[in-house]
This record gives structure tokens, C-alpha cells and sequence, in this order.
């Protein structure tokens, strides 16, 4: 049961959110913004590859690594193999967590490290295997974890993590801290124009350590730069488990920079600027006071309550973000989901329209007493495409088969713009939409 009266209660909002996880959906340009100038500073856009990797190879927990995994091969469109190598282990706990690299990997193939923690046993285990085998490591990570040291020892790429902004007041009424981004009510965007304390980290002043990385062995290697230094652990929004909101993009934003070097994507320094104004105009779009009927992601948290959410999704970049839509309902919210791409998702789930779960209404469903039993649990498609409907898509028909069978649906589409930008506003509204459900659910909060 959804309490649809707190999403238009901005203070109610602020108490049920006690991780911040609005904050970070909320700062998640910011988080673009503060990447990309770490990876400029790590040395990545002088970078000079003599071509593309044979393969990039991610690796991180949870889905640090699998979203991230995910969205760079959304992305590249197929122009390079991007493969996640999975950890195993005896319990999802960082500690346990193992890493092997795939037998073919060799000096051809670059070797990714995506986390919020860096302190994954794990992790400096496979930098070493790399380091062995003559593969190019780059890394995404707190700059004073283990993994840094393994990557420096290993003449890697480190890039420090960007984290969340600090010193930002709390809820202020009607959103954050007063001065809002915008409409949404959130305090004013730290990395436009507002100074930091002075040596704040992620700021321009703060203190700089010399960089150990040595002479890292082409293409993909760096002199060694200063770097900036943040501090041990992670931001208060981080965990080992999905990647939440603005933690994806602080993860992200530099390894985009890395393949448009490497020429895998298109993502030069001025479209992650368009991808940071666009995740800044979602958070005006879906902030705590934009009231539900003007605001998507409430809408959409508030239209999956009590529902089975059927992710339908068309096009690369949209089956990405299904994928960790799902991941994130299930982490956040507790609520399952399935996801399928058009058009074969209308054979895989049409047993689901017309079943136990089907929109329909039941014969006997007038009669049934609704305050002692709970209500059935009904399917609902939500369709997202990262891409205007054309003469061969599927989602016509997808609308017409929801149509047919009484299953109610939503529809989410980006703005005009790039595959980056269209990917930022599907994810971040998706983003905010799992966090308004998580809030709003009395058994979650």
C-alpha cells in the first residue's frame, strides 16, 4: 500500500528520507560535473590509444560493475565488445567477493574497476591478474582505498570517485537547502557558480597529492599528475549493492570520457556538460515540492503501487536503464519487476495479461469486500524507448495489446537530444521514481 498523501508532503519526505537518497537523484549533474574535472586532472583526455581494445572487461560489485557494464555496451552501439566479469563468492559481502579475469584476456583488452568503496579484497586480486597478463587497467575509485594503491603499483589509470557535495544543509521546507536548483526545491548546485569552503573536496583548491602511477604501458597509460585527494570510505548515499542515484554517473561520467578517447562513444567533455544541464532539469522536473500530477516520477511511483511492473523497453540505451530500474525497485523499494525488449517481450509476458495478474476486472470483483482483503496484485506495463516512435517500432502494437487485454500502462520518452542525454533522463527519472516508492511504502520506510 502506497501512502500517495507523503509524496506531496515535502517535509514528510525529508524524515522518511534517511539515507539522503533523494539528495543524491537530486545532484546527480553535480556528480557529472565534478567527474568530469577529476578525469581531466587524472591525465584522460591527453590520453593517445593507438586504437580501440580488442575488448573492455568491467569489474566492481553489485551493480557498480553491472550497470556500469551495461550502459558503456548500451552505449558503444557494438563497436567493441564490453563484457562484465561477475564475482563469485559465498555471500554478496565485499569480503567474500571474488574476481577472475577470462583466460583470452591479454595485453590487447583494458581492464575496468568500477566502485564506491575501493576496499574490496577482491579487486586489488584482479588488478594484480591484470598487471600479469599485460592488460590495460583503468580505475573508478575512492582516491585513498586499497584499490588506488593496486592500480598506482600497477601503472594504471585511477581516477578518485566524485563524491557527494559536502556541507549541504538539510531539508529546508518545501525541498533542500534553501536556495533550490529550481522548481524542485533543492539547494543550490555547489558546481555552478556557489564557492566550497575553501579545501572542500571536490573543489578546485582542494589539497593535491602527487600521483604514483609511473609510466603506464600504452595506449591507455598516463604520466604521472597530481590528483585530488578525497576522503577514505564514501559518500553517506554509497553501498556495495545497485549503483543509487548519483553514484551511477560518478562512476560513469570518467570511463565515458575514456572510451570517446579510446573511440568507443561519442562523449567529448561538451556532451557530459548537455548530460549534466539534463540530469539538472530532470531534478527541477521530479523534486520533492513539484506536486504528483506535474512531476513523472511520482506519477510513475504512484501508478506502480500495488502493481506488477512489466518493464517493456525498445532500443539499447532503454534496456539498460529497464534493467537497473528493476534493480533498483527490487533494492530500494522491495518490489519486484520484469523486464523485456520490444517485440519480444509481448510473447514472453502475454501470459501475464490474461492470467492471475491481468488487468482485467474480475466477475466477481464488484462484491469483494475491500477494506479485509488486500487487493490483487495486477500487471502493469511500462513502456520506455529511448527513441521517437517510428514506422517499424513495436511500441504501437505494445499499447494496442494493453489496450486489448484491460492492462493499464505508462509511457516514458525522452526529450529530443544525443543517446547520452536520452539515457541521463530516462535513468534519473527512473531514478527518482524508485525512490519516491521506497519513501512512500510504510513497510520500507
Amino acid at each position: 500500500m502506497l501512502d500517495e498523501s507523503l509524496l506531496d508532503a515535502p517535509e514528510a519526505l525529508a524524515r522518511a528520507d534517511t539515507r539522503g537518497l533523494l539528495r543524491g537523484a537530486a545532484e546527480a549533474g553535480a556528480r557529472v560535473r565534478t567527474a568530469a574535472r577529476h578525469a581531466a586532472e587524472a591525465g584522460i583526455g591527453d590520453l593517445k590509444p593507438d586504437g580501440r581494445p580488442r575488448a573492455v572487461m568491467v569489474a566492481g560489485p553489485g551493480a557498480a560493475g553491472s550497470c556500469t557494464a551495461d550502459l558503456l555496451g548500451a552505449l558503444s552501439g557494438g563497436n567493441c565488445p564490453v563484457s562484465l566479469i561477475a564475482p563469485t563468492g559465498v555471500a554478496p559481502a565485499p569480503g567474500a567477493l571474488r574476481w577472475t579475469l577470462p583466460g583470452w584476456a591479454g595485453p590487447l583488452d583494458l581492464l575496468v574497476v568500477a566502485t564506491p568503496e575501493g576496499t574490496e579484497p577482491g579487486l586489488p586480486r584482479l588488478v594484480e591478474q591484470a598487471y600479469r597478463r599485460g592488460c590495460a587497467i583503468v580505475s573508478v575509485a575512492p582516491a585513498q582505498s586499497p584499490l588506488a594503491d593496486a592500480v598506482a603499483q600497477a601503472r594504471g589509470l585511477m581516477v578518485p570517485l566524485a563524491t557527494a557535495p559536502y556541507g549541504s544543509a538539510p531539508y529546508a521546507t518545501g525541498g533542500y537547502a534553501t536556495g533550490g536548483y529550481g522548481p524542485g526545491g533543492y539547494g543550490t548546485d555547489p558546481y555552478r557558480g556557489e564557492p566550497h569552503a575553501p579545501g572542500a573536496p571536490g573543489t578546485e583548491d582542494a589539497a593535491l597529492a602527487e600521483g604514483a602511477l609511473g609510466d603506464a604501458p600504452a595506449p591507455y597509460g598516463t604520466p604521472s599528475v597530481p590528483q585530488p585527494v578525497e576522503p577514505p570510505g564514501t559518500a553517506p548515499d554509497e553501498m556495495t549493492g545497485p549503483a543509487l542515484p548519483g553514484t551511477l554517473w560518478a562512476l560513469l561520467t570518467p570511463l565515458l570520457l575514456l572510451v570517446d578517447r579510446i573511440g568507443l562513444v561519442s562523449a567529448p567533455p561538451t556532451a557530459l556538460q548537455q548530460v549534466a544541464d539534463r540530469l539538472d532539469q530532470v531534478a527541477e522536473r521530479c523534486g520533492p515540492a513539484i506536486a504528483t500530477y506535474t512531476n513523472p516520477a511520482k506519477t510513475l511511483a504512484a501508478e506502480l503501487a500495488g502493481a506488477l511492473p512489466l518493464l517493456w523497453t525498445e532500443g539499447p540505451v532503454a534496456a539498460a536503464t529497464g534493467r537497473r530500474f528493476s534493480e533498483l525497485l527490487a533494492a530500494l523499494a522491495g518490489r519486484p519487476a520484469l523486464v523485456a525488449e520490444l517485440p519480444g517481450a509481448l510473447a514472453a509476458h502475454g501470459a501475464l495479461l490474461t492470467g492471475a495478474f491481468a488487468g482485467g476486472a474480475d466477475p466477481d470483483d464488484f462484491f469483494r469486500d475491500r477494506v479485509e482483503e488486500p487487493e490483487a496484485l495486477r500487471a502493469r506495463i511500462v513502456l520506455l524507448h529511448d527513441e521517437p516512435v517510428g514506422p517499424i517500432s513495436a511500441v504501437p502494437t505494445a499499447r494496442e495489446l494493453a489496450l486489448a487485454h484491460e492492462t493499464a500502462f505508462s509511457e516514458l520518452e525522452p526529450a529530443e537530444g544525443t543517446p547520452l542525454e536520452s539515457a541521463a533522463e530516462l535513468l534519473a527519472i527512473t531514478d527518482f521514481a524508485a525512490v519516491y516508492l521506497a519513501l512512500a511504502s510504510p513497510d520500507r520506510t
